[in-house]
């Protein structure tokens, strides 16, 4: 089949092949060496007879500089896509750049016909978030874009080598896992087919799956069946909150990384299981993707948590230091404020603290419940964003389970885990763009995902 296909189209795939990163253009290739690029323009320069064009195309936030003796007419902007062809050569500066002998523009970019950012200006993210679609050419955000990518990389092989099956969860569900009501309905856009589905007694709306389905809070519930069988599972994926917010903290549709783990009864094992996966794909990133970080962070946040121990406290014992210490009073047995999050971490120097053991009433049917009607439970929050993990050992009485049951529920299924070849079971979920806030000091979580949803904003 391969020699099918060279055979075919040969001067086709020499061409494709020939096209260098700007990446490897930088770090690998050799003086003297010819080569191909593609890329997009972020600068042009022209003096006398030379145009010096920056190229990026998007491997690297580095742009790699070509230098054109210019004796034609060809326009070349800002914006523009362009591909070039030319011999590897070292810069004033002692970097690769390339002497051009041909450039061509690809496509053309005219900022007076209306392109949002001009060369050499700065503009704020709430004007950038204005252009969803072009926002991925501004230098920060492509560097977010990549630092994504390390990140799901980082925990996907992290995982995996301490030996968990990724297990896809389904978005289409019959329970809210939070039981917190914060979901969406899932109904045909198409009435005539609607009602040809209905039957007698059925809403008109639950006629597509004969119930309410929602699109999922959390891959929890699914994953523990797989836990029951494989020990070790985790799920990445995108969930679903109707909350009515348009603050920097919430979003309407966002990632998801959900672990779950079998024959688990200690809470302690959880919270290292966390910190040490919370540690390594860190340093992963700040080895890997140092460049990026720094054009996000304009190198002022500060990681030297990463080698520091993260603080455990109970319940009771925050809600001390916030009241008495911090004089930041809460409701008794009352969940904390994002305000009460963040005052705990300064207190701390900015270390990330588990809070552990909350009360029953705070937190969902399904965690395991210890002594004086507390769960066996942990938020770990960190600075500048408050909460981003939360887990718990999972209730595996069954009777205790039973009882805790949201009414109306389509969980029988849930309680027969309980029933054949049951274990204990803990796990917790970490949203992915919270991660990301924290690692890269982002102001807003709307800047730390491609395509944000929140009330009022589902574009394109």
């Amino acid at each position: 089949m391969l020699n099918t296909v060279l055979n075919v189209k040969p001067v086709f795939l020499r061409r494709f092949c020939s096209y260098k990163s700007i990446s490897n253009v930088l770090k690998a290739s050799q003086i003297g060496e010819e080569i191909s690029i593609q890329g997009w323009v972020k600068s042009v320069r022209k003096q006398k007879n030379v145009t010096f064009c920056d190229i990026n195309d998007g491997s690297t936030v580095k742009h790699l500089q070509v230098v054109l003796q210019d004796k034609s007419n060809i326009k070349i902007t800002v914006g523009s896509s362009v591909q070039a062809f030319g011999t590897v050569c070292k810069s004033p500066k002692g970097v690769n750049e390339i002497e051009a002998k041909n450039i061509t523009v690809i496509g053309e970019c005219d900022i007076e016909k209306g392109y949002p950012f001009a060369p050499r200006k700065q503009y704020a993210p709430e004007y950038i978030r204005e252009y969803l679609h072009l926002r991925p050419k501004t230098k920060k955000f492509s560097s977010v874009l990549r630092v994504r990518h390390g990140a799901t990389l980082a925990f996907h092989n992290y995982l995996d080598r301490n030996g968990y099956v990724c297990v896809q969860t389904p978005i289409l569900t019959s329970n809210d896992c939070e039981g917190a009501g914060e979901v969406f309905k899932v109904v045909p856009d198409n009435n005539n087919l609607l009602k040809s589905m209905a039957k007698e007694n059925v809403n008109i709306e639950d006629a597509y799956f004969d119930k309410k389905s929602f699109l999922t809070v959390s891959g929890q519930l699914h994953l523990e069946t797989a836990a029951h069988a494989l020990k070790q599972v985790y799920c990445f994926g995108p969930a679903f909150r109707a909350e009515n917010s348009q603050s920097r903290h919430h979003l309407s549709e966002f990632y998801m990384l959900e672990l779950e783990k079998a024959f688990l009864t200690s809470l302690d094992n959880l919270l290292e299981i966390t910190e040490d996966l919370i540690k390594g794909v860190t340093k992963h990133l700040l080895d890997r993707y140092t460049d990026d970080i720094y054009v996000c962070t304009e190198n002022k946040h500060n990681f030297s948590w990463v080698d520091k121990k993260f603080k455990v406290l109970t319940y009771f014992e925050a809600a001390d230091i916030v009241t008495n210490k911090l004089s930041k009073p809460l409701k008794y047995k009352g969940a904390f404020s994002k305000e009460h999050e963040l005052a705990l971490t300064e207190y701390f120097e900015n270390i990330p603290v588990f809070v552990i053991n909350w009360p029953k009433l705070e937190k969902p049917f399904y965690m395991k419940e210890i002594e004086d009607s507390n769960v066996a439970a942990f938020d770990l929050l960190v600075p500048q964003i408050g909460e981003l993990v939360g887990g718990s050992l999972r209730e595996d009485n069954y009777e205790k389970l039973q009882s805790r049951l949201p009414p109306n529920h389509y969980l029988d299924w849930y309680l027969d885990l309980r029933k054949f070849g049951n274990v204990p079971t803990g796990g917790f979920g970490l949203g992915f763009e919270r991660y990301i806030q924290f690692i890269l000091g982002m102001h807003n979580i709307k800047d730390s995902i491609p395509f944000p949803r929140w009330p009022h904003n589902c574009d394109f």
